[in-house]
């Protein structure tokens, strides 16, 4: 009886039949897309108006109900006709033999790249390099060290973005430490994003530390900075901007050339005799249809 009563629950209850040539799925149902509309609503009308969260607490509710209605005390369910058939895949493709591949064949993957650890070094004295280009601008414009410095750690002092340049031109232990970190913390997160890159770009890592990234950080910035700091934004001079992140660059990708190189899975997948630096007879024999050829 238990059995029979578990086998009914599961059956529709509007008088529909069973064929062969349908299947029984759940009937499909609106509420959990109103569910989430009413969600939206009712939270973004805590940052709008109150009538969009009233909205959104009628859609709420209405939904709670429609979607319990719709699986208690019987799930719902239809019959649904399908067409049962053998379906033949063809291709009009013809075939080709695979080309002959050597031993010391690579793929894209490269066999040796840099490690992390790598771009964690460079980003280090990368950031050092730095200083001296800002140090210069801020000689340069404001015949100070302490411009660029202090203009950077205005970004993390609220009541700083107001001050004259005479007031950031002048040393501050507290913008010195704020920088200090500020510009620590953004070395060495670059340093491991760039870590992170090498092995897309393992043969020319100062050409792509020094330019290439550069360049793109640059370009993310400068559609950013006008809500990370508004007044790092409105002082700045992206000339000299461009020219420090550049020599940060440079110098983290000269660190990065000097690390030494770690083996990547496609070495390990190697046969053993070219791992083991032994090169086969087979890889220097005359190719038998390069002779035919002839």
């Amino acid at each position: 009886m238990q059995q029979d009563n578990l086998i009914n629950q599961h059956e529709p209850h509007h008088g529909q039949e069973h064929h062969d040539d349908t299947v029984l799925l759940p009937a499909p149902t609106p509420w959990p897309m109103v569910l989430s509309l009413g969600l939206a609503l009712l939270i973004t009308g805590m940052v709008t108006h109150w009538v969009v969260s009233l909205l959104g607490l009628v859609l709420t509710l209405r939904s709670m109900v429609g979607w319990f209605f719709d699986v208690f005390p019987h799930e719902k369910h239809i019959y649904v006709p399908v067409q049962a058939g053998i379906i033949e895949i063809t291709s009009t493709r013809t075939t080709r033999s695979q080309l002959p591949v050597g031993v010391d064949h690579r793929k894209l993957i490269p066999i040796e790249t840099f490690s992390v650890t790598a771009g964690l070094k460079g980003g280090i004295v990368g950031g050092i390099a730095m200083i001296v280009p800002a140090a210069l601008f801020g000689l340069i414009r404001y015949h100070s060290v302490w411009y660029a410095v202090n203009l950077l750690a205005a970004g993390g002092f609220v009541h700083w973005a107001g001050e004259s340049d005479a007031f950031l031109a002048q040393f501050h232990l507290y913008g010195l430490l704020a920088a200090t970190a500020i510009h620590g913390l953004t070395s060495i997160l670059i340093g491991l994003l760039y870590g992170a890159m090498l092995p897309m770009f393992p043969r020319k890592p100062i050409l792509t530390a020094g330019f290439v990234a550069p360049l793109l950080w640059t370009g993310i910035l400068y559609s950013a900075l006008g809500v990370i700091s508004p007044i790092l934004n409105a002082r700045i001079d992206w000339l000299w901007f461009v020219v420090s992140q550049i020599a940060f660059g440079l110098v983290c990708g000269f660190i990065v050339n000097l690390q030494v190189k770690v083996r990547t899975p496609q070495f390990r997948a190697l046969p053993f005799s070219v791992r083991a630096g032994i090169h086969s007879d087979q890889s220097h024999k005359e190719d038998p249809s390069h002779k035919e050829d002839q």
